[in-house]
């Protein structure tokens, strides 16, 4: 009896600790949430109004009809999802050549991807924007594309490794003694159960190009070339001191994100800690 009560005593430290900081951590995202809901008189007035009891949904409307809003939404989703699905099938063959065959300059290969991986991308703005500028790209999604899947492509290939690694060799010689061809076996016994490894990659790399800034803010200067966090980071320009509306665009950005990380956040947790030790 008195070691199941010195056990709940040692574990609610823990659990209370836990508790504190997941509500710290929520706490910014519900205000945001609520704010975009709540009517001006409730945003502008001294006593916080903490719950919205009379919700409006003026302040998206507001949001949604603001100029360029949808040519931008739709720049995000094409570059976002072109640099993720691209980074997923280049990092998959990769990760499955440096696991499953040996060659020569296979730990330089790793060294360089992890060098990559550490090098902050703020400080090769400069030098990309005059990249792009001599090839006279400026305000074109292809070198955003180009771009965000370099920035996401290390990290991809990495964790999809240690995966790759995690599954059994024997599990493609016993395909391939069956008849198999290497590709068949790995379309057909490995591919399957890389899931929540590509879950994971893919969440990552989406959150990354989904929120990049500096970048775009230095390529795309034309209103209508942008991505959504420039158009973001704009907002009050248009609307002044109207936090409804910026609330409820943030709301609107954060959304995508939110959405898939509660589809994926199983899978993408498996696949994250594989990646981690394995390999």
């Amino acid at each position: 009896m008195k070691r199941t009560a010195s056990a709940t005593v040692r574990s609610l430290w823990p659990n209370a600790t836990a508790l504190v900081l997941a509500l710290g951590f929520a706490f910014p995202v519900y205000w945001m949430f609520s704010t975009a809901f709540k009517p001006t008189r409730d945003i502008i007035t001294e006593d916080p109004v903490w719950f919205p009891f009379h919700g409006t949904a003026e302040h998206f409307a507001t949001a949604v009809n603001a100029p360029d809003f949808w040519a931008l939404a739709r720049n995000s989703v094409v570059v976002t999802v072109l640099a993720v699905g691209l980074s997923l099938v280049i990092a998959l063959c990769g990760a499955f050549a440096l696991t499953r065959m040996r060659f020569r300059g296979r730990r330089g290969i790793l060294l360089t991807f992890m060098i990559a991986q550490m090098a902050p991308w703020e400080v090769m703005v400069i030098s990309i924007y005059m990249i792009v500028r001599d090839a006279d790209l400026l305000n074109s999604l292809l070198p955003l594309t180009c771009f965000y899947l370099l920035m996401v492509l290390p990290f991809t290939l990495l964790t999809l490794r240690g995966y790759v690694a995690a599954v059994p060799k024997e599990l493609e010689e016993s395909a391939m003694v069956d008849g198999c061809s290497r590709r068949q076996a790995f379309g057909k016994v490995v591919f399957p159960l890389l899931a929540p490894g590509l879950m994971a990659t893919s969440l990552f790399g989406f959150i990354t190009a989904w929120n990049e800034f500096p970048l775009v803010l230095v390529l795309n200067k034309e209103p209508a070339m942008g991505t959504l966090p420039l158009w973001l980071s704009r907002f009050q320009s248009h609307f002044g001191d109207d936090w409804g509306a910026t609330m409820a665009a943030a709301s609107i950005f954060a959304v995508p994100i939110l959405v898939l990380f509660l589809f994926l956040q199983r899978k993408a947790a498996g696949g994250l800690t594989s990646g981690a030790v394995k390999g």
